[in-house]
């Protein structure tokens, strides 16, 4: 079944980024399939019907008609309450880890980390072998990237970050992405464009 779903994903530009069981169930996470995600996403219907939160609505009209061929329930980290527990959900997949900054690293996508959406599927089918893990040998360049500290031990302080972005120095990180998250080296060979970073800097800091 999973082979069955990576390969409907693969046509959307999607992928299986971890699986886990919860209850009688397999959650399939489903993340951007780079390179090639951003080209395909952004010439869809929602990205020119003017319509808000084009990339959710997106998310949820492919994966919301995947679901029922897999008699699946579909689920998404933007929709709720209730919210479901998708950063849980991912590290206990075991391909996904908690970085020294508090967010997410997957083994592929590294920091630059997304979930679209899950698939809820029926029985408890085979799980990989967990990834080895992406920060315990790694020196960690991520700590010292962001120019204002921003993003720490302490968690995210969103204030500084936007404050940063408003000046003539925080070009390089509303054009290109944020430059912790672009430290990281799992991400490197991930193929995250620098126009889809500063898309998601618009949806953060207009």
């Amino acid at each position: 079944m999973i082979a069955e779903l990576e390969e409907s994903l693969g046509a959307h530009r999607l992928f299986v980024s971890g699986l886990l069981h919860d209850g009688a169930e397999t959650i399939a996470l489903i993340s951007p399939d780079e390179p090639g995600f951003w080209a395909h996403v952004t010439a869809q219907p929602e990205f020119f019907d003017g319509g808000p939160d084009p990339l959710d609505r997106w998310s949820e009209r492919v994966i919301g008609a995947l679901a029922p061929r897999f008699g699946a329930r579909a689920l998404y980290p933007f929709t709720g309450p209730p919210w479901q527990p998708f950063v849980s959900w991912a590290l206990r997949s075991g391909q996904s880890f908690a970085s020294p900054l508090h967010l997410m690293c997957h083994s592929r996508m590294g920091l630059w980390a997304s979930v679209r959406g899950a698939l809820a599927l029926p029985g408890l089918l085979a799980l990989p072998t967990p990834a080895p893990e992406t920060c315990t040998n790694c020196p960690a360049p991520c700590t010292t990237a962001c120019p204002v500290d921003a993003l720490g031990p302490d968690g995210y302080d969103t204030e500084t970050c936007r404050a940063h972005l408003d000046t003539p120095e925080g070009a390089d990180c509303r054009t290109q992405g944020c430059l912790a998250r672009r430290a990281c080296p799992v991400g490197e060979s991930y193929g995250r464009l620098p126009s889809q970073s500063a898309w998601h800097m618009r949806q953060f800091h207009p």
